[in-house]
């Protein structure tokens, strides 16, 4: 207690500061992350486990992140998405607690993306003109055949 004087009257007070670190450090803890992000809990602790994310301590038993921890996240559920392993992103998520893009891996895999594009493309065509075709027996029309000689080469 300290002892203000304003005029005659001499007052005694105390101060009690209320800090919430959370709020200047911009932590999270794994519940918060998990309501935010839509990723379960048992899934950041395993992201943790692979080396994905990292947390930056703890309040009692639970993991505090800090905030940018939700856009890693995001690129985990991105290259989730495109295919890429946990352990590719690791590596360019966590070198040197930076991000680091492999750029020649992400033009890889946006090639194989657009192969299965077109792949799909064609079964798909092929599949709408057996559902419509007119023809009696499809052993018997021209573009049935074309379709399946396609499709045999899409798939090999």
């Amino acid at each position: 207690m300290r002892p203000y004087i304003f005029g005659d009257v001499k007052l005694a007070t105390s101060v009690q500061l209320k800090v919430r670190f959370k709020s200047t450090m911009k932590e999270l803890d794994i519940g918060e992350v998990a309501e935010l992000s839509g990723v379960p809990p048992s899934t950041l602790r395993f992201y943790e486990k692979k080396g994905l994310i990292n947390p930056v301590g703890r309040n009692g038993l639970r993991r505090q992140f800090h905030r940018n921890v939700l856009n890693k996240l995001q690129l985990i559920m991105l290259g989730q998405a495109a295919g890429f392993t946990l352990a590719e992103m690791a590596l360019m998520l966590n070198t040197e607690g930076r991000t680091v893009i492999d750029r020649k891996l992400l033009e890889q895999r946006a090639r194989q993306i657009d192969s299965t594009i077109h792949r799909l493309q064609l079964l798909s065509k092929g599949l709408k003109h057996v559902a419509r075709c007119t023809e009696h027996e499809h052993t018997e029309c021209e573009e049935f055949k074309m379709v399946v000689a396609r499709g045999l080469r899409v798939i090999r």
